[in-house]
């Protein structure tokens, strides 16, 4: 007990901080040093900027442990470097091999994406996708000054920052379902993947401060999905499937 007391009292909270670092840095530097983003999807900066967002404002409300604030705050920063990176790198929507993935163009005939509405995160500008955070961050301060102390919306905001980070793996299990097999989706992240829900859960369960129910529910859910990951790359393994569409290619590292 002394170990697994350590362990949620020191190691997981540092766990949590570092965990966007460690993550995500890589992915950073290797679309860096190529020079493109093909096979990377916009939507993984999309989901964690937008889920960190609503986090921060959520620890208004609820004022739940620091860690996981410098955690959110930590991975807004690296996914606005990533998001710089990947907008700077884009590969053209003329590549010689057809490349046409979801974050930088609409839909061709035959492929399994369709046009958002309004383009949403598929624009060809990079304007676009700053001014669409910035325009979300502004009026989440406007609700906050306004109504940031309604029980409600504090419950709201958490549970929508939180539900839309769960939903990070369903792409990858979709795609290795579509195609029957894990091929491209590295060993290493899914172990890492793992690990850190493992330590998530035993420091939102076990912790001696008080951590919100949303960021219970919400890790069980993302547990769950990456324990079916498991399952597919334990069923499926990474051998030759039947082309997994390069738009949903999100196994570069995860959270």
């Amino acid at each position: 007990m002394g170990i697994v007391s350590y362990l949620i009292t020191n190691i997981s909270p540092l766990f949590l901080v570092i965990s966007p670092i460690t993550s995500y840095s890589d992915q950073i530097w290797s679309i860096h040093k190529t020079r493109t983003s093909q096979g990377f999807s916009l939507d993984i900066p999309l989901i964690m900027l937008v889920s960190c967002i609503l986090r921060v404002f959520f620890w208004f409300g609820s004022r739940f442990d620091t860690a996981l604030l410098v955690q959110a705050l930590i991975m807004i920063v690296m996914q606005i470097m990533l998001l710089h990176v990947a907008l700077t790198h884009r590969p053209q929507a003329h590549h010689k091999e057809g490349v046409a993935h979801t974050p930088f163009v609409g839909s061709r005939e035959g492929d399994m994406h369709v046009n958002r509405p309004y383009n949403f995160w598929q624009w060809r500008s990079r304007r676009p996708y700053w001014s669409f955070l910035g325009y979300m961050t502004v009026t989440l301060i406007a609700l906050q000054v306004m109504i940031g102390n309604v029980p409600f919306y504090v419950s709201l905001v958490g549970y929508l920052g939180l539900g839309i980070e769960a939903i990070l793996p369903l792409p990858q299990v979709l795609a290795n379902q579509k195609a029957r097999s894990c091929k491209g989706f590295r060993f290493s992240v899914l172990a890492s993947w793992l690990l850190g829900d493992v330590m998530k859960m035993m420091f939102f369960f076990f912790a001696e401060s008080s951590i919100p129910w949303p960021f219970k529910m919400c890790g069980l859910f993302q547990m769950a999905c990456d324990s079916f990951l498991g399952l597919q790359y334990w069923r499926f393994g990474a051998g030759p499937g039947a082309g997994v569409p390069a738009g949903l290619n999100v196994s570069s590292p995860g959270r």
